[in-house]
């Protein structure tokens, strides 16, 4: 379950939210209630930012970004689908991944963006673009004069700023996705301590690794 209250297709006055209920889930299903998009999601992204018709819809704005950019989306969807995976977010690597299918983006690089550092299947630019995906996420916007030079060699002004608004962008999905626990990053914290044997009581375990001294 997400941590928030999904809304009801009964509750929803926002025109452009019941259009994405309609677009997404068909007129005679409730999203909150009956789950699954045809992309396989849950689909309670849409039915929990529905809370908030203004943030719905800002949202959905910065998805209709792509329809003016001038970026190659396949270039687009690696910083994406790297984005996901370096946020840890199942939701946003997954929905990517399948992206980059559609676009005809060979499988080797698909399976290869976990590890795309020892990867030999990037072009020159794909791998900077990678690496800057990884300076905006992991380094919180440090990157390196020799990975930007790789992109000037290649893409415009513009088009360096759309990556780098569209990548921070779904960096922000991953990590609302993440605390919201919506569609497949609703998952339990991974870790967890693992209990002692029965018996164990409040052995001192640096005693045991010393060895006796």
């Amino acid at each position: 379950m997400p941590r928030l209250r999904e809304v009801p297709r009964a509750e929803v006055t926002d025109e452009r939210i019941l259009f994405f209920y309609d677009r997404l889930f068909a007129p005679d299903r409730d999203p909150a209630v009956d789950h699954g998009t045809a992309t396989g999601t849950p689909g309670d992204w849409w039915t929990v930012f529905a809370q908030d018709p203004d943030v719905f819809r800002h949202a959905v704005r910065g998805f209709a970004l792509y329809r003016g950019a001038s970026l190659d989306p396949a270039l687009r969807e690696l910083g994406q689908c790297r984005a996901g995976w370096a946020r840890g977010s199942q939701f946003v690597f997954s929905q990517h991944c399948k992206q980059m299918r559609a676009l005809k983006m060979p499988e080797e690089k698909i399976e290869a963006i976990p590890h795309w550092q020892t990867a030999d299947c990037y072009t020159p630019l794909e791998r900077a673009l990678l690496a800057y995906t990884d300076g905006l996420v992991l380094d919180g916007g440090r990157v390196a004069d020799a990975v930007f030079d790789v992109l000037r060699e290649h893409l415009s002004d513009r088009e360096i700023l759309q990556f780098t608004y569209i990548t921070c962008m779904y960096d922000m999905h991953a990590v609302m996705s993440k605390a919201l626990r919506v569609e497949y990053d609703n998952r339990e914290e991974p870790i967890v301590e693992v209990a002692a044997p029965e018996g164990y009581g409040d052995r001192d375990i640096s005693d045991d690794l010393a060895g006796g001294r």
